[in-house]
């Protein structure tokens, strides 16, 4: 008998298919108009998207143009690349286009799907961005893609490293911009380092469409873009700090060498407090709990670090006037590795070597919170269903299944479950065996590149030739992606997301094609395309009889979702394939969750070495078990994200003002009402509201209009007049240093006033930005202390953040009047210099830029100045064969499981 829930989706269908079920009637005029659209000529059909923008422009919805946008774009398609897009298909792009993620099968053809809401969001004329996972995915949907558009009368643009700020300004520029996820956040970011507004890059964040968007807005969301630079020399602080440490006595702090913590007790507090304010260090007035003291406080923690959890000769030793760290696992010294956070610059004072000064963050954003300042967000993956609760609640974002063309015919068995790896491992060889005898290809997913390695050495004792596949995408392995699904390939690969290269039965004909014409430029290439067609047509019928592509996994993942993109692999457009998981309780997933009782009933059954337990529950309670992880790794950057969310307001507000003062020609009223607002804060310090005039400190209001305002006014006479009260002092003070700054003008001349004026501003901003983000990293360091207190670390962070930064803006514009006021018309000489200082600083803010990109994207190989000699980042047998924990052969310093050898 059905429950009420089965019985209900048996009738009305799932939540999911009267979604689907709701835009069938667009398909519908869509197909419609296909006629009417094939009679156009080929500038018939670019002549309609002039109509179509030029109604966009004047007001009309882009839903009511949809079904005329979509019919357009299907013929453009037709016509450039030869593909008709499916109904299916038309779905996906009418849900990417309402902004949602549209879920589809690897082999569904996402790539042209995007094709449809770019073109018909792209008629507004503000761009759209289409994201994807590496750059050779975006040199090849852009070009490949880009006949569709030009066929539409559109233009195309591609981001890739190293081009040029024009170049890449021209494809911001274009109507539809391919990019990936890292090249669009630090553009951003770089362009909110600008001086000028006509050197900004991107033109705005309208709308984008996320290729496989699980792993860019979840996976890689887990770590922020950071452009990092040398801080200013802080020697002076560090060494005033390690002369009090000695004196600290046992009674000012608890040491826990188990945790490697050290922290100061109450009664260390306040010893601190008083040697901090005797020596200078903390100003007068202040405590140690004052949002201010956040960074004293944190070096004061790194110097207490620095002399009691490390002891020199055996974390770190002293050579050539430098503290070099050693491995504790190997004794190695570390030569060029530092401790970050200030603690290396803490042990260099208590050496009394030079000290160097620490790199700081200056300029940083999380994906999450880049890809949610555009306008309307959109998605693709064939993996989506499992994250939608993430989707939503972050980005807002819906996801929908989108049926497949063909029906799935791929048969998907129940996990095979051994007792040790060995007999796991004995096991795949002999079904890749068994698969390979009949010429079935077969595709083995493995979690990392040891184990892939070892399975690897196992193939070649059996006698199995293969392919292994490393995690880095390039040309090369899109190659072997390609020939995966020849009849009888065998592919070892890591990870299986965003390859972009279907695995198609027989092998790609495409590639094939390209290579036989390359062999034979001389040769006809009708006739060597109608050959190889052929030939690939039997290889393909040859591979299906075979059964089709084989997709055996290794491991479960800790997440659902890579499992199901591995998996998705076989069976694509209705081909016939099988996937198997094959695993053991000595795999992470099995030993962590649940293996004890595993155990327990392999005992009882009385399982013989190389035999599995097979059954449904077995996959059931490993599902349950792979939730649990993936709730926990939400709630872990749900949590990253609300402290990171406090920044990215403050973060809105700065990059809001740069542009604006970027975009006005005259910033003189922004100048004045700082100058007023200062004016405003010192009559209300020195002169309070309702207090009596011999409660006034005229003096000191004197002494900070001079040093602030640059002006000498009798403000102490003005005070002895009768009937004057703060409101009187503040009106002619306005006037005075108006009347100032209107005689400074006219003395530098109008327009290199205002161009000064434009230069003071944002030289600050970006001066107090960089010195707020390394006070809100200390902060981030120290607050959650707070939670032994029973006080919550968040909304600790959040209101000492918000006092941080509105001191931030109170200094910002204290410093900007004073600067103003003290400024005098220069020479000639002075200009020069003045000019060519603030052109190195934007240069080196760019280079910072740069190379952060770099360590994020890959450099290309003359980027690797240290590596060993021959060394190719793009092919890794001139890599030598260093282990996973050695330096990584390109010399950057990082290990190398962290670098190249990253799976």
């Amino acid at each position: 008998m059905l429950g009420l829930g089965a019985l209900s989706k048996k009738v009305f269908g799932t939540p999911n298919d009267r979604k689907v079920k709701a835009v069938r009637g667009i398909v519908e005029k869509i197909n419609a108009l296909e006629s009417d659209f094939e009679a156009l000529s080929d500038d018939g059909l670019k002549d309609k998207t002039e109509e179509l923008a030029k109604r966009a422009m004047g007001g009309e919805s882009l839903d009511d143009l949809l079904p005329e946008a979509f019919a357009n774009c299907r013929e453009g398609a037709k016509r450039a690349l030869g593909l008709r897009a499916f109904d299916v298909q038309l779905i996906g792009g009418i849900f990417l286009h309402q902004g949602n993620i549209s879920e589809m099968k690897t082999g569904e053809g996402k790539t042209l799907v995007a094709t449809f809401p770019a073109y018909l969001n792209a008629l507004t004329g503000k761009g759209v961005h289409v994201v994807t996972v590496n750059d050779y995915l975006v040199r090849r949907d852009a070009e490949w893609m880009g006949k569709v558009f030009a066929a539409l009368g559109l233009t195309t643009g591609a981001v890739v490293p190293g081009q040029s700020d024009e170049e890449k300004r021209t494809a911001y520029a274009s109507d539809v911009t391919y990019a990936t996820n890292n090249e669009l956040g630090f553009d951003y970011l770089r362009d909110n380092m600008k001086a000028d507004i006509k050197e900004m890059m991107q033109r705005g964040h309208n709308f984008a469409i996320v290729d496989e968007v699980d792993s860019i807005l979840i996976d890689e969301a887990r770590t922020p873009l950071i452009i990092s630079g040398p801080a200013e020399d802080r020697s002076d602080l560090y060494v005033a700090i390690d002369k009090m440490i000695p004196d600290v006595q046992d009674e000012h702090f608890t040491l826990d060498e188990k945790s490697r913590q050290v922290t100061f007790t109450d009664e260390g507090n306040e010893w601190l407090e008083e040697h901090l304010s005797a020596r200078g260090i903390l100003p007068e007035g202040q405590t140690l709990y004052d949002p201010e003291s956040t960074t004293i406080v944190h070096h004061v923690n790194q110097g207490l670090r620095a002399h009691k959890l490390f002891t020199k000769d055996k974390e770190y030793i002293v050579r050539d006037d430098e503290v070099v760290l050693i491995d504790e696992f190997t004794g190695r010294m570390m030569a060029g590795r530092r401790l970050s956070d200030g603690l290396h610059q803490a042990i260099e004072a208590k050496e009394g070597v030079s000290i160097k000064p620490e790199n700081v963050t200056l300029a940083s954003v999380t994906f999450q919170n880049y890809f949610r300042l555009y306008g309307k967000l959109g998605g693709m993956t064939g993996t989506a269903a499992t994250e939608a609760e993430e989707f939503a609640q972050i980005y807002g974002l819906g996801v929908v299944e989108i049926p497949t063309n063909r029906g799935i015919a791929r048969i998907d068995e129940d996990d095979q479950v051994y007792r040790t790896a060995q007999e796991k491992f004995a096991a795949i060889v002999t079904a890749i065996k068994e698969a390979n005898a009949k010429g079935q290809p077969v595709l083995v997913g493995t979690t990392s590149i040891d184990k892939s390695e070892l399975l690897s050495q196992e193939l070649t004792k059996a006698g199995i030739t293969h392919n292994v596949l490393n995690a880095r995408q390039h040309e090369q392995e899109a190659q072997i992606v390609a020939d995966a699904g020849k009849l009888g390939a065998v592919t070892i690969a890591t990870n299986m997301a965003g390859r972009g290269t279907d695995i198609k039965l027989g092998g790609n004909v495409e590639f094939k094609i390209m290579q036989a014409i390359a062999a034979d430029p001389e040769g006809d290439p009708e006739a060597i395309r109608t050959q190889i067609e052929a030939d690939h047509a039997k290889d393909e019928e040859a591979v299906k009889a075979a059964g089709g592509l084989y997709v055996l996994a290794t491991e479960r993942h800790e997440s659902r979702r890579i499992d199901n993109q591995l998996r998705g692999r076989s069976g694509r457009q209705g081909d016939p394939g099988r996937s198997s998981f094959f695993l053991s309780l000595d795999d992470d997933l099995m030993r962590i969750f649940g293996s004890e009782r595993l155990e327990k009933v392999l005992g009882t059954l009385g399982m013989k070495d190389g035999e599995a337990i097979v059954h449904p529950w077995v996959n059931k309670s490993l599902e349950r078990a792979q939730a649990k992880v993936e709730g926990r790794n939400f709630d872990i950057r749900k949590q990253l994200l609300k402290f990171d969310d406090v920044m990215n307001d403050q973060r809105k507000v700065i990059f809001g003002q740069r542009l604006e003062i970027m975009e006005a020609e005259d910033v003189s009223e922004i100048t004045q009402d700082m100058r007023h607002q200062v004016i405003e804060d010192l009559v209300t310090h020195y002169m309070p509201p309702k207090s009596y005039a011999d409660q006034w400190d005229t003096e000191g209001l004197y002494a900070e209009v001079i040093e602030k305002l640059g002006i000498d006014v009798p403000i102490m006479a003005w005070a002895d007049e009768e009937g004057v009260d703060d409101n009187d002092i503040r009106e002619r003070l306005e006037k005075e240093t108006d009347e100032f700054m209107a005689k400074k003008a006219v003395a530098f001349g109008t327009e290199q006033m205002r161009s000064i004026e434009k230069q003071v501003l944002l030289q600050t901003v970006d001066r107090k930005w960089r010195e707020h983000l390394v006070t809100l990293e200390h902060l981030r360091s120290v607050v959650g202390f707070r939670g032994y207190a029973q006080r919550d670390p968040l909304n600790e962070y959040k209101s000492e953040a918000f006092q941080l930064f509105e001191n931030l803006l109170d200094s910002l514009r204290e410093d900007v009047t004073s600067k103003l006021a003290a400024a005098r018309p220069m020479t000639e000489e002075e200009q020069q210099a003045f000019i060519a200082q603030f052109q190195a600083q934007q240069q080196a803010m760019q280079e910072a830029a740069q190379k952060a990109q770099a360590e994020v994207s890959g450099a290309s190989p003359t980027e690797f100045p240290n590596a060993i000699e021959g060394f190719d980042e793009n092919d890794p047998s001139t890599w030598g064969n260093p282990g996973r924990n050695d330096a990584c052969p390109c010399g950057s310093g990082k290990k190398f499981k962290h670098c190249h050898g990253r799976a």
